[in-house]
């Protein structure tokens, strides 16, 4: 089978398709934007041929790349032209009318974007139309994108891989201090500000020598990552919070192994799968997530970790004083969150039964023994 991927290059979740794809044979074409280039070395996949389509600092560019869209799939005639992300490389997709069509809808695009006016709306619309299945990565998320087509929408994961996201045999329990963490990107729609003001409340509610048995560290980067130092300082936390900045993928894992809970605490319902939390919890790290999209979905509240209200600091600071007086407890739900995680979001059967939609859905013949 030959599939092409119309997706960002540099995405990890697109690299984590285009790696399943050539691990089993498939060739496979990713076709991106320039703007979303991969840096990184692309060799070990032998079966990946990658396109960059030309495009400017305005948007309206991206509708000038169909011609060559459509130049690249009457060359490579792939069996499925596979688009993520609807309200771009979906519109240009659905323009280059090539079948059979796949659209898999990925969070702002769906909850966001056609919200922002009439003209939005309607490309969704034309995009989902043109679409002969259309995948999304949680259910709440379905729900959302049925009010833009009336066409059946499967529910397709983003999981991850147990063999990268598992716990260390190395790391102890018996800590001198309790590691409370997140990875995400610094954005506001992830919630930093609370976690910090949580953490902030935390620490009027123990006493100095307990508060000085804690540490928050912050890992990602983003155009809020500056505003949040400045705000750790004037909270008074900064001395007990750390920020790395950005660090590539491959070293997520070691950083997660680092925490004693994981915290997401988003604020919009775009946070639509909530795969941080999936792989937190693949590590047997107890995880406490906002009650927004898709993120009381991967997690079982009261075991594997807690569901709080959004944009409340102070919930954060309980739980944070949970953990704290009950170490056993979060062991516990560290140890329950992996086999949650083997039973619903190992990656290899998330892609398989994505291969498994095109071979049925699409009327494909079965490739793969």
């Amino acid at each position: 089978m030959k599939i092409a991927v119309l997706a960002p290059a540099n995405n990890v979740h697109t690299k984590k398709f285009l790696d399943y794809y050539n691990s089993i044979g498939f060739d496979v074409i990713n076709i991106s934007f320039d703007s979303h280039k991969d840096e990184e070395d692309r060799t070990q996949w032998k079966n990946v041929k990658t396109y960059y389509l030309e495009v400017g600092s305005n948007k309206l560019t991206y509708f000038l790349t169909v011609p060559a869209l459509k130049k690249i799939l009457k060359e490579e005639r792939p069996d499925i032209l596979h688009a993520h992300y609807v309200s771009s490389y979906g519109v240009i997709g659905a323009m280059a009318n090539y079948h059979p069509y796949v659209i898999s809808v990925w969070g702002m695009d769906i909850y966001d974007f056609p919200k922002e006016g009439t003209l939005n709306t309607f490309m969704v619309k034309y995009a989902l139309k043109k679409a002969d299945m259309i995948c999304s990565t949680s259910e709440v998320m379905k729900v959302e994108t049925a009010k833009y087509t009336d066409k059946e929408i499967e529910v397709t994961p983003f999981g991850v891989n147990l063999d990268v996201f598992r716990p260390y045999e190395e790391r102890q329990h018996s800590k001198d201090k309790i590691n409370f963490g997140i990875v995400k990107t610094m954005a506001e729609k992830y919630g930093i500000a609370y976690l910090l003001k949580g953490y902030a409340i935390f620490k009027e509610k123990v006493d100095e020598q307990l508060f000085n048995k804690t540490h928050l560290t912050i890992v990602g980067g983003g155009p809020m990552l500056d505003d949040y130092r400045r705000l750790a300082n004037e909270l008074q936390i900064a001395e007990h919070t750390t920020f790395t900045g950005r660090i590539s993928h491959h070293e997520v894992p070691d950083k997660i192994n680092e925490f004693d809970v994981f915290f997401v605490p988003s604020t919009l319902d775009s946070e639509s799968f909530g795969v941080a939390a999936v792989e937190a919890q693949a590590c047997e790290v107890p995880v406490v997530v906002a009650n927004v999209g898709g993120l009381p979905e991967v997690v079982i509240d009261n075991e594997t970790g807690f569901v709080i209200e959004t944009k409340n600091a102070e919930a954060i600071a309980e739980k944070m004083l949970y953990f704290m007086e009950n170490p056993e407890k979060g062991i516990e739900m560290g140890k329950r969150g992996r086999p949650h995680v083997e039973k619903l979001y190992r990656w290899e059967e998330n892609a398989a039964y994505m291969v498994t939609l095109y071979e049925q859905k699409l009327n494909r013949k079965k490739v793969r023994t």
